[in-house]
């Protein structure tokens, strides 16, 4: 029987963090199986997992020996296996589910864009641009759209568990209509018109984002009415007028991406607009190993980097906007509450 290990001396615990390739291709390889949907909550013997998702019991069983030492899964005495918290967690079925986000940090780039990291370090500039010559969403969606599928799932999974709070936490009494930038499916603009009858929204993202927006926002649902669906790049314009704007976890790109983004959203919303950006800090955060490799890969991938607190009212007042308050939505997000001076 394997388990989770205590911490080991410090030599073999760097042995293992050089090996840490191997922790994130064993996820991918269980979440790809569809290991943790195969077993449900009664303890299962290998062969029976291993017919399920069709794969060969011996390296089937190594594979869930690797991940035990993690506590992804668990072996009990007699040699079956059973969910952890964690493992749990990789069901697409799960309420908070991280099974495509598992997959989309263990995309095929990202093993071409990590051993790189040191000339991104050298020269503060993404890798991706010269492995496939071309901007990462533009090799994404044109030349890997099965990773942008991953990556428009993973982004749906986390904005639709974290809608809920922004919603929660926002107060939009006395507008008439919110824009949701970059708001990918609108998880976020629709709970905040379900929680605010007398709002109308607006949803801007790219075309392919869109087009499969929540159920709830397209014709026929039960927010449409309410609702105007934009296809376009916020980088290029923002052609929505909203008394409020909601720009969620999208500064993180390169700056000159970021700067265009802001001042596409002042030009659209004029003086007094109220624009609220929201965003994982890696100087206030309860998951600081996360937040900081995110941080890199953003390096990798844009050319970008996830703020502190400092970086983002910078960027925030170089673009022209009042910054007012600044408070957790929960603890992995910040809201930056700013304004349009007049």
């Amino acid at each position: 029987m394997t388990t989770a290990q205590t911490a080991p001396p410090p030599a073999m615990r760097l042995r293992e963090l050089v090996f840490g390739a191997a922790c994130a291709a064993a996820i991918r390889a269980a979440a790809r199986l569809g290991v943790a949907d195969a077993l449900g909550d009664e303890p299962m013997a290998v062969p029976d997992l291993a017919a399920a998702v069709k794969a060969e019991p011996k390296p089937l069983r190594r594979l869930l020996r690797a991940l035990t030492c993690y506590g992804i899964f668990a072996e009990q005495p007699d040699g079956t296996f059973v969910h952890t918290d964690m493992s749990r967690q990789l069901r697409e079925d799960a309420p908070d589910s991280l099974h495509y986000i598992a997959l989309w940090c263990t995309e095929p780039w990202t093993w071409d864009a990590w051993p790189l990291l040191d000339e991104a370090v050298r020269s503060g500039r993404n890798v991706v641009e010269d492995l496939y010559g071309k901007e990462f969403f533009d090799y994404l969606n044109n030349d890997a759209p099965e990773s942008a599928d991953v990556f428009n799932r993973a982004m749906t999974t986390s904005s639709a568990q974290s809608a809920r709070d922004v919603a929660e936490f926002l107060d939009l009494s006395g507008s008439s209509t919110v824009a949701d930038i970059g708001g990918g499916q609108g998880h976020v603009v629709a709970s905040l018109l379900e929680k605010h009858p007398s709002l109308t929204g607006v949803l801007l993202d790219l075309p392919r984002v869109v087009e499969n927006a929540d159920p709830r926002l397209r014709p026929g649902g039960a927010l449409a009415d309410r609702m105007r669906i934009v296809p376009g790049d916020c980088r290029v314009a923002v052609p929505a007028r909203a008394d409020v704007y909601i720009i969620k976890n999208i500064l993180e790109w390169d700056e000159e991406s970021t700067r265009r983004t802001l001042r596409n959203v002042i030009e659209a919303g004029g003086p007094g607009t109220r624009v609220i950006v929201i965003e994982n800090l890696v100087d206030d955060s309860p998951s600081m190993r996360f937040s900081t490799a995110m941080d890199l890969l953003l390096l990798l991938n844009v050319g970008g980097a996830k703020h502190t607190t400092e970086s983002m009212v910078s960027r925030l007042t170089d673009a022209g906007l009042v910054v007012g308050d600044i408070r957790p939505v929960n603890p992995y997000l910040h809201a930056f509450d700013c304004t349009v001076p007049g």
